[in-house]
């Protein structure tokens, strides 16, 4: 269970974050996977911050692949992708609809060498719609999904995630989409062309914001750390820092209650229930707020976890990724990189049946693998040379 994926090959035609992901996932879970480059690189090799050269951006997204460097824009270009193509379970991109089928790699084109082919295009607004031309980049598609305005401050500015959500969610659907594909190809024979749109996906990461609006008629506002259905559940704001408080039943709130020195909160009509405090949630926190500012973090988190509420705190980067915790689950791999030594990367998240995807090779480096996938297609060494001289692969 270590590398699922074993016997697929995917060629990946995508570049950045979202198209990348979603093949970093699949090379996780052990596929093989054939990143091509334009050549100038993906453009995400270009993102700081820059390490010897390489991008920790472009780093976070594209171990265990291979890099082959192709110039689309060549007919012998093309033909190296059609060969790939011949000879690949998916193919994977993100250009903007009909950028695929200008440079001859679109569905229509590789599935009539291949018809077992799955097809993925993760774009911004998909391939049909009124929308379909808009570019595709992740803040839009949280703008005008209704995300960006529902985060951030009550009074303050929108605010965007601090990752790019929309291409990560994209990818990960991408992903379980082409799974769901592998898995019907196997019954049926036949391919498929998958077609992701990123606003799609952050409409229905919306869960319940959208259905407070579509059943209840409500219009979900930006609420910081709160939750607009229960009370407490947010930040508030220690001596040192911030604390997160997550009550979401009654013998929490009774507990937490307890552990603040105020039991009597808990059996005031106006506090009683997590509905009282919903609809009393100003003159709630106010009350909570000076509380929580007499202590430190780190007393509110041994004081609420001895009274079995749940709490966490706010934690920097640095902070999250030096907890013992991550060593213990083995989050964080360490690989050899061909310029920069040895190098830390975060592990896939899951385990099943004891074993983790492991880390298999590094990020590459620009064109690193290409004669070794050109020899692997059939091409001689003259040929890879007169390639390379033309310009079509580097």
């Amino acid at each position: 269970m270590d590398r699922p994926l074993k016997d697929v090959k995917v060629l990946d035609l995508s570049r950045v974050m979202a198209g990348p992901f979603c093949t970093m996932v699949l090379a996780d879970l052990g596929a093989e996977v054939i990143k091509v480059e334009p050549p100038e690189g993906d453009d995400s090799r270009r993102f700081t911050p820059i390490v010897d050269g390489e991008s920790a951006y472009f780093a976070s997204v594209n171990r265990n692949k291979k890099s082959v460097v192709v110039d689309l824009k060549r007919p012998s270009g093309q033909e190296v992708v059609r060969r790939l193509a011949r000879r690949s379970d998916v193919v994977i991109e993100n250009f903007r609809p009909g950028v695929a089928k200008r440079l001859g790699v679109s569905y229509e084109d590789l599935s009539s060498l291949n018809p077992s082919l799955i097809y993925c295009s993760i774009t911004g607004f998909g391939q049909t719609g009124i929308y379909s031309q808009k570019p595709g980049y992740d803040l839009i598609a949280l703008a005008m999904s209704g995300m960006m305005d529902l985060t951030g401050e009550p009074e303050g500015e929108p605010v965007k995630f601090a990752v790019p959500i929309a291409d990560i969610a994209a990818g990960t659907f991408a992903a379980i989409s082409i799974l769901a594909a592998l898995i019907e190809r196997s019954r049926t024979g036949r391919g498929a062309y998958i077609d992701v749109s990123m606003l799609d996906v952050m409409l229905y990461l919306l869960t319940h914001q959208a259905s407070a609006f579509l059943l209840a008629g409500e219009v979900p506002r930006r609420m910081g750390s709160a939750h607009p259905s229960i009370v407490p559940y947010q930040a508030f704001r220690a001596s040192d820092g911030y604390v997160i408080v997550a009550v979401a039943n009654e013998p929490q709130w009774q507990r937490l209650c307890a552990a603040l020195g105020v039991p009597e909160l808990a059996e005031d009509e106006k506090f009683r229930t997590n509905g009282d405090r919903v609809r009393n949630r100003t003159q709630l926190l106010d009350i909570l707020g000076p509380i929580f500012a007499k202590r430190t973090v780190a007393e509110w988190v041994a004081d609420l976890e001895r009274a079995d509420v749940p709490v966490a705190p706010v934690r920097s980067v640095r902070e999250a990724l030096t907890d013992p915790y991550v060593d213990e689950r083995g989050m964080v791999e360490r690989v050899r990189h061909p310029t920069l030594g040895e190098v830390a990367l975060l592990a896939f998240p899951v385990v099943v049946s004891g074993l983790r995807p492991r880390v298999r090779s590094p990020p590459p480096t620009l064109g690193q693998h290409t004669g070794e996938v050109l020899r692997s297609l059939g091409y001689t060494e003259v040929e890879i040379e007169a390639l390379r001289r033309e310009g079509a692969v580097k």
